[in-house]
């Protein structure tokens, strides 16, 4: 396995000043943008990518602070800000000539997917979110010791230092932690694959720290301005999710209907990592989501 999706380009896309994003391109037809989780790159793609190929130009890129895109310092919580990396991901579509884009995102992805399609809906035409609540109700379902699945959130909350400092010391145990927890086949993520993560990330934990820390700073924010101020999704949105309501105790579906006017909500029976577990099931969902 290579370390981008196979028969894609790898380009490097200048999105801000100072900030490029490492993008695997390919396909043709209208625009699709595939935004990666944690704790992976855009090569989690690598088998969904090429089947939306058939029927859309895909773009599949490394987040700010991920893979092998621009790692900025983090001078203030807005530099990993979901808006800041949105914001990239819409200037990426600028450089492209994509005025409208289809756009996936998993995990970190989906976080800047969700912002994306609130804070510019005359760009995003389409939005898929895979396995999240958006940032303001995953803080508020978390409680007790069910909260312990997400100790992860907290850890990299604190302010900078100390969860660096323990992450780096110990980073391939860390980061191949959550590819072993969240996943329900090990075998959807091969030796080679699992590798390119973990290098991956070995190299960027101060960036993905600082993306954590702002969902529990100035995202959190964001995410109750346009609550208060009744901004929702406009756009067809199709969310797809494990059971997160029977371990946690909330109803997922009802959690998302107040942020989309047109939902549509799917349980898996696949592990957090769908798109390999089953990437013929999310391309399927994708599809259909760009067909409404």
């Amino acid at each position: 396995m290579g370390t981008t999706v196979p028969g894609f380009e790898t380009r490097s896309i200048g999105v801000a000043d100072g900030i490029e994003l490492n993008a695997a391109v390919g396909g043709d037809g209208p625009p699709l943008v595939l935004l990666h989780g944690f704790p992976e790159t855009h090569l989690m793609w690598r088998h969904v990518a090429p089947v939306l190929a058939e029927h859309r130009t895909v773009v599949c890129p490394d987040l700010r602070g991920y893979g092998a895109s621009s790692k900025p310092e983090a001078v203030d919580d807005d530099t990993y800000s979901k808006r800041t990396m949105a914001a990239d991901v819409v200037g990426m579509a600028d450089a492209l000539g994509f005025a409208r884009f289809a756009l996936v995102g998993h995990d970190r992805g989906a976080h800047v997917a969700f912002r994306a399609g609130l804070d510019q809906p005359d760009r995003v035409s389409h939005l898929g979110i895979l396995d999240i609540l958006p940032t303001l109700d995953t803080w508020n379902v978390l409680h007790g010791v069910s909260a312990a699945v997400a100790f992860h959130l907290y850890l990299m909350a604190q302010p900078p230092g100390l969860p660096e400092q323990m992450i780096r010391a110990s980073s391939d145990a860390f980061f191949g932690y959550f590819l072993d927890a969240w996943s329900s086949n090990p075998d959807a993520i091969p030796a080679d694959v699992r590798a390119e993560y973990l290098r991956a990330c070995r190299d960027a934990v101060p960036s993905i720290v600082a993306d954590y820390r702002a969902t529990a700073t100035v995202d959190i924010e964001h995410d109750r301005a346009d609550l208060d101020a009744g901004n929702r999704l406009t756009m067809p949105v199709t969310v797809v999710q494990q059971d997160w309501g029977t371990q946690l105790g909330f109803d997922a579906a009802a959690t998302w209907r107040p942020w989309a006017t047109d939902l549509q909500h799917v349980t898996t029976r696949a592990g957090h990592f769908m798109a390999e577990e089953a990437p013929q099931d999310v391309a399927e969902l994708v599809l259909d989501l760009v067909k409404r």
